[in-house]
């Protein structure tokens, strides 16, 4: 790997990143309350429980599950809905994901 500035020299300054994503920044703040707290929308529509984690839709409060789900019914109600930003359903996580910037907040 090359290196950019030589060993002993200070680190050159950070240059600032983009705009924050404005999705991220609108969806800051109160929640809403989960539709289906605890469980996928979809998944228990079909008789299902086959979900890997959940998502929350941060507009209307659809639990869905994630990518790593056999059904991905959050990227699915993104892609139906429009509805930008969601946030992890899991006990103790609190992160959200933009999905039209592909960015975590």
């Amino acid at each position: 790997m090359k290196r950019l500035f030589r060993r002993g020299s200070p680190a050159p300054a950070s240059t600032p990143g983009p705009d924050p994503c404005p999705e991220l920044a609108a969806a800051a703040g109160h929640d809403p309350q989960p539709r289906t707290p605890g469980q996928c929308e979809d998944c228990a529509a079909l008789g299902e429980q086959v979900w890997a984690h959940l998502r929350m839709c941060l507009e209307c409060g659809r639990v869905s599950c994630c990518d790593s789900s056999p059904h991905q019914h959050a990227t699915a109600h993104f892609h139906a809905t429009g509805h930008p930003v969601m946030r992890s359903h899991e006990p103790g996580e609190s992160w959200r994901w933009c999905y039209v910037h592909s960015t975590l907040g």
